[in-house]
């Protein structure tokens, strides 16, 4: 990877969390009827997301290029956390205001300070990236003493299993605790988000134990099954909610899980990608990046045709908005899995 590669890909993540940072605020601030109270702060908060993703690109890139210091070793992964942080903090004050729709936007806000959370841990997972290569050119798969030690891997996996086990608690509890609407559309979402946070533990786990070199061949379809079942479950609580109240002002929520499915089918590239060039050479690696290029389209596509509906339905604005948000997320994901091609690459 030359500089100006190098540059590009780290520009598209600020790219797209400056469109989601710029965006989000523009939806907000333009009306104050509840449709733009709620699709606003969530795209907003799409652009922590971003950053962290960000976070990560220039991890890895600057270990690529050579320009690694110790000072951003630890600068990004605050960074990312801070991010996180920050969105969750956000997110509880959202639902204990009195603005309108803010108890959704509340807990999707917290939800995704939950994901921006499990890819700030990704982002500490990567601090070591460039021994990943070695590891994978090493035959007799021994444990790299250069890499995290067990209790480093096992405090990685943990953390983002953690964030992911809270998503979950929190969806069973808002979908448990009443029957209102504004509970099935809080707990429906927080359902893709906890799919999202648990893809992503496929991720760390991937990127952990290859740079500490104990990741298995048996680990690959592990890891890949986990995720694309994630995105799988997503996509199929979105085909329940669009039968089962079809024709309800709920019923939009369906295409907000969609776009949450997208996002885990996104992630699988990155950990599809790890599994395969893992001891092996993958003569299709640099088509891999083509997978979040189709998750960022189709999220696009179907904002498009949403922005349509809305025109003829209000329930239609938030998901419009926010699969535009989806669609970011999914082409910075490209960014990402198209510098791990590079990195891991054996040509």
């Amino acid at each position: 990877m030359n500089h100006g590669i190098s540059i590009l890909f780290r520009a598209i993540p600020l790219a797209m969390a400056a469109f989601c940072f710029a965006y989000g605020a523009y939806v907000f601030s333009a009306g104050d009827d509840p449709s733009r109270l709620t699709a606003g702060p969530v795209v907003f908060f799409l652009g922590a997301i971003c950053l962290a993703l960000y976070c990560t690109a220039t991890t890895i890139i600057r270990q690529i290029i050579g320009s690694y210091t110790k000072t951003a070793k630890y600068l990004f992964p605050i960074i990312a956390y801070a991010a996180a942080l920050l969105t969750f903090v956000c997110g509880t004050i959202m639902i204990r205001s009195y603005m309108p729709g803010s108890y959704v936007t509340g807990h999707v806000v917290c939800g995704l300070g939950l994901i921006a959370a499990c890819v700030a841990t990704a982002v500490t997972a990567s601090t070591r990236f460039s021994l990943i290569p070695a590891n994978s050119a090493d035959e007799t798969f021994s444990v790299n003493r250069d890499g995290f030690s067990a209790g480093r891997v096992a405090l990685l996996i943990s953390l983002v299993a953690i964030f992911a086990l809270a998503a979950w608690i929190w969806c069973i509890l808002l979908l448990i605790r009443g029957a209102s609407t504004p509970h099935l559309v809080a707990g429906s979402v927080m359902f893709g988000i906890a799919c999202v946070c648990t893809s992503l533990i496929a991720l760390v786990s991937s990127i952990a134990r290859q740079v500490r070199g104990c990741y298995t061949m048996a680990e690959r379809r592990r890891w890949t099954g986990l995720v694309i079942g994630m995105g799988v479950a997503a996509f199929v609580m979105g085909v329940v909610l669009l039968f089962l109240y079809r024709g309800h002002p709920v019923d939009f929520v369906a295409f907000v899980l969609f776009g949450l499915a997208l996002i885990c089918w996104s992630i699988s590239s990155k950990v599809i990608l790890l599994a395969k060039v893992w001891h092996a050479e993958y003569r299709l690696a640099n088509r891999i990046p083509i997978i979040p290029v189709l998750t960022a389209l189709i999220c696009l596509f179907m904002a498009a045709f949403l922005f349509e509906g809305a025109l003829f339905d209000a329930k239609y604005f938030v998901p419009a908005r926010v699969l535009t948000g989806f669609g970011a997320i999914c082409f910075t994901l490209f960014s990402i899995v198209s510098i791990l091609e590079s990195g891991t690459g054996k040509r």
